[in-house]
């Protein structure tokens, strides 16, 4: 169990923040960046949350999510391959953690309305927020991609995680749009009153 009694240290006062393991780093370090992204996107997760409410089965998979969230943020500020030997192994992200996620995407797209075409982030006031959560899980992602080139020993399921779970974000972005029924639909080239000026 965690505890935290003091909220601040003064020890990031010089720009630099410690990892769990290995010499401190600029907070403006990729894998800094890396793991606040995702910290970021399980933020957007909660604030989602709270229109949820009314959806328990979604509601409890973003729940899920957000603990794993927690997992792949230590999985990454975790840098180095880890010593078999070690008496207590690192926290990393697993694969059947990625694999529940491609499950929970199996169910809810399955009584979804087939796209016709792409859609809009918008609809119910859920469904936005899953767009942004979305979004920014998308970013989380291309920062752990970039981490991935420069430090290679960076875990490969989170990057994989990552990937799926901006997935499911837009499948339950359309559970929460009536399964599909209040998509916002883009319209390629739609000018409105553009065309006619």
């Amino acid at each position: 169990m965690v505890k935290i009694n003091k909220i601040y240290t003064r020890t990031g006062d010089d720009g630099t923040t410690g990892l769990v393991r290995g010499p401190r780093r600029t907070k403006h370090d990729l894998r800094i960046e890396a793991y606040g992204t995702v910290e970021e996107a399980n933020a957007f997760i909660g604030h989602a949350r709270l229109t949820s409410t009314t959806m328990p089965k979604v509601d409890n998979v973003l729940s899920r999510v957000q603990n794993d969230l927690f997992d792949v943020g230590s999985d990454l500020a975790t840098p180095g391959a880890d010593d078999a030997d070690a008496e207590y192994p690192s926290l990393r992200v697993r694969a059947v953690q990625t694999d529940w996620l491609e499950k929970q995407i199996d169910h809810f797209n399955a009584d979804l309305r087939p796209l016709t075409s792409f859609i809009l982030p918008g609809g119910t006031p859920l469904s936005g927020a899953l767009h942004i959560a979305r979004t920014v899980t998308r970013r989380a992602e291309r920062l752990v991609s970039a981490l991935v080139e420069i430090e290679p020993e960076t875990s490969p399921e989170a990057l994989r995680y990552l990937n799926r779970l901006s997935d499911l974000l837009f499948v339950l972005g359309r559970v929460a749009n009536s399964n599909g029924e209040k998509d916002v639909l883009w319209v390629p080239g739609n000018y409105g009153d553009v065309r006619k000026g």
